[in-house]
């Protein structure tokens, strides 16, 4: 015995949609669809935008102070991640921009909005060491986030998803760097 059930439409009724789209044009891409807080989100992204500035910033500076006879690879990997984590910031910014936020790049308030830390590092190895303690923050902090957004905010969480990726690689690009110049690898043979 089969049951039948009503039709639903897979996707709103057009001229549903597009009455409603002209309605608040104020809120710009914030449309009823968005099931997240913009006002939580944009003070998490805060968070997120001051942590890939401070990650900018301790790249930047590595890439100018590592010295050594083994030190410019190494220099041109902390160059390329200061660029890439300067892609993150951006995209956060855009994206607190089409919540309705201003993103704060206030240096002021830099360290106290961020995930992880700026530590100079006294030498090189001292230098991939803290970048990979940054990493592996971000890491945790943004699968956390992922998580937080699921299917609230499924651009928030693509965006984050994709960060994550990259922080993924620089992590594992660190921990590659740490093992060549310490001699030794740091994570156990399975």
């Amino acid at each position: 015995m089969s049951t039948t059930k009503a039709a639903t439409p897979f996707l709103s009724d057009v001229k549903a949609l597009r009455a409603q789209a002209r309605k608040s044009l104020g809120d710009g891409a914030v449309t009823p669809a968005y099931g997240g807080d913009p006002a939580k989100t944009v003070e998490i992204l805060q968070s997120v935008l001051a942590t890939e500035l401070v990650c900018v910033l301790r790249y930047t500076q590595h890439s100018i102070v590592a010295s050594g006879i083994s030190s410019q690879g190494v220099k041109a990997e902390f160059v390329e991640h200061a660029k890439e984590e300067q892609e993150h910031a951006m995209a956060v910014a855009e994206r607190i921009t089409q919540l309705g936020g201003t993103p704060d790049f206030n240096p002021d308030t830099l360290m106290a909005r961020s995930a992880s830390q700026f530590a100079p590092g006294k030498d090189l190895v001292d230098m991939i060491k803290e970048n990979l303690i940054a990493e592996r923050i971000a890491v945790e902090h943004y699968s956390e986030l992922a998580r937080y957004f699921g299917d609230k905010d499924p651009t928030t969480r693509v965006m984050i998803e994709g960060i994550l990726a990259v922080e993924e690689e620089h992590a594992d690009d660190m921990h590659d760097l740490l093992v060549a110049h310490q001699g030794k690898p740091m994570l156990p043979n399975t």
